[in-house]
């Protein structure tokens, strides 16, 4: 298999196209479960749910090294990724899914627009963005190469968010590709 990696002048090119993500309003463009480790399921519809993630995902078997038992992370539940980021650094929808992450959206996914305690509607669902940090890791820069990795992990792509964010269902529902990703801000300080 040929790997595919996109030079740094070429992701540095990409953000411009990144940046006009829509801020308020965008479209769920891509749902993945991850049935087991290195497994991906592009469906076009999934169920979220507060207590499992997304339905037939293998989030509640992933422990994590940050909970004090091990358990999955709350916090960790749903990733979400630019689905623009992930067209520039993967080179193409055919390759998203390598990504790990289970939504993919073409929303405006920076900190300055998304901080944690945003809801994102989606469908039915309610999703709340959650605090700790999404990075590149070494399998991702194994699938999308170092270059990818220090672009998502640059200060522009952390502030961006171009690796993607975190969050947990807090209302369940109904997810389909297609649907529009709402905003809703709060307006508590």
């Amino acid at each position: 298999m040929i790997e595919l990696h996109v030079t740094a002048e070429e992701l540095e090119a990409g953000l411009d196209f990144i940046r006009r993500s829509p801020k308020d309003a965008g479209t769920l463009e891509l749902i993945v479960r991850r049935p087991d480790i290195d497994r991906r399921e592009v469906i076009d519809e999934g169920t979220v749910d507060p207590v499992v993630g997304l339905v037939g995902d293998s989030w509640t078997k992933r422990a994590s090294s940050r909970t004090h038992d091990g358990s999955p992370h709350p916090d960790r539940q749903i990733t979400i990724m630019n689905s623009r980021a992930a067209d520039v650094i993967a080179s193409g929808v055919h390759r998203w899914p390598l990504a790990g992450d289970q939504l993919f959206v073409d929303l405006d996914l920076g900190i300055d627009n998304l901080p944690p305690g945003t809801e994102l509607h989606i469908g039915d669902a309610v999703l709340v963005v959650t605090a700790p940090p999404h990075t590149g890791c070494s399998k991702f820069a194994a699938r999308f190469g170092t270059d990818a990795l220090k672009f998502v992990n640059s200060s522009e792509g952390r502030r961006l968010n171009l690796r993607g964010i975190h969050a947990k269902v807090i209302r369940p529902g109904l997810i389909i590709k297609g649907d529009t990703v709402r905003v809703h801000r709060s307006t508590q300080i």
